[in-house]
């Protein structure tokens, strides 16, 4: 930020732009939520379920700043998930884990609010692998990270709504317009409303933005300070449980045109390529386990998400629990998305998303075999 002052001061054309500037401060606010937005212990026990439930960074390990442990284990730090996902089940079932052991690793999972903040972490070494939606990758990029994007998940559109209170007069999202509508800058839920808006004509700003991580939001759309909260699982079906809000749209039937990736920066990339190839390998199975296994995969995750079997079992086919292959087509439409966020300035310039990605030869590498089978 010393740097970002004495470029705004000096007052020379070219150096820094309004929209860097915006940008910047954005981003730093990103990184703030990630460092002390959930380090204060809150006394609401609803909150702290919330927080939970929602990866909030407040179990940011010790070796946030390194890659061994204090015994000089070699440490690999993966995001923890809290959805139904085969991310989650990996961690459950404890088998990467052993996998790792065998190759010298220690393995631990933090916590983050969202796909932004994990990526700010990635960028400063408190993170190996992430999961996000298409674009905090975008952002990332943008910002200078060395980001390498991994893998493709599917979609899994039907797990991300847009809520609205149960006593709401909003019908469609056209009555939205000049209403409060709540989202974590930089995920799945601001590229959503951005194209749910655009289907009706409208665009971002005939609403007003209220960029809150999910903990905060939550609460927000609780108290009734915002009209409506563009969010994922399992945040979506304990409102609508609790008779809180219901669901306006979801981003099926061809609204979420995307996928989501995992992540890792160029760095722990070069260094640990065996790293990534088990990684993957592992979470193959798991994607295959868990979309063979609806009742087994809701038992095993019913503590994680805080929800029944039963819920999560009829969750079940909102997901694909599928890795797709890196194509062409997958990079284009990243590229749309990177594009899309430049148009609204939204980023401080053109990213190039190619140059996070790697070559065909370097992704047959690490890829499962079964996966690259789908191209």
């Amino acid at each position: 930020m010393e740097g970002l002052k004495a470029k705004l001061a000096s007052g020379k054309r070219g150096h820094i732009t309004r929209r860097s500037a915006l940008f910047a401060l954005g981003y730093s606010l990103v990184l703030s939520t990630t460092l002390f937005s959930c380090s204060t212990p809150d006394k609401n026990p609803q909150k702290q379920a919330d927080s939970s439930a929602s990866n909030t960074n407040n179990t940011t390990t010790n070796t946030a700043n390194t890659s061994t442990s204090g015994s000089g284990q070699k440490v690999v730090r993966i995001v923890r998930s809290k959805q139904l996902t085969a991310l989650a089940v990996l961690e459950k079932q404890g088998k990467l884990e052993k996998k790792l052991a065998d190759l010298g690793y220690k393995l631990e999972w933090p916590e983050f609010a969202a796909g932004p903040q994990q990526l700010e972490a990635l960028n400063a070494n408190g993170l190996d692998i992430a999961s996000t939606a298409e674009s905090p990758p975008v952002f990332a990029q943008a910002a200078g990270t060395p980001l390498v994007y991994l893998a493709a998940n599917s979609s899994d559109g039907k797990a991300v709504s847009l809520l609205v209170p149960n006593n709401s007069t909003v019908k469609s999202v056209k009555d939205l317009k000049g209403k409060k509508v709540g989202f974590q800058k930089a995920s799945i839920g601001h590229y959503l409303l951005v194209r749910a808006l655009e289907k009706e004509g409208l665009k971002l700003s005939d609403v007003q933005s209220a960029f809150l991580p999910p903990p905060d939001a939550n609460v927000a759309f609780s108290q009734g300070k915002i009209d409506a909260w563009f969010i994922w699982e399992p945040f979506v079906t304990r409102n609508v449980q609790n008779k809180v809000g219901r669901v306006l749209i979801d981003g099926g039937n061809g609204l979420r045109d995307t996928n989501n990736f995992y992540s890792t920066n160029r760095k722990f990339y070069q260094e640990n390529p065996e790293v990534i190839k088990v990684f993957l390998d592992e979470l193959q199975k798991a994607q295959i386990w868990s979309k063979q296994h609806p009742k087994e995969i809701a038992e095993l995750l019913a503590p994680v998400t805080q929800l029944d079997v039963p819920t999560l079992e009829a969750m079940h086919g909102k997901y694909d629990f599928s890795l797709e292959p890196i194509t062409e087509k997958i990079i284009t439409k990243q590229q749309e998305v990177a594009d899309k966020w430049f148009s609204l300035e939204l980023i401080p310039k053109k990213v190039n998303v190619k140059d996070g990605f790697l070559t065909p030869e370097e992704y047959t590498k690490i890829t499962p075999q079964d996966v690259l089978a789908k191209q």
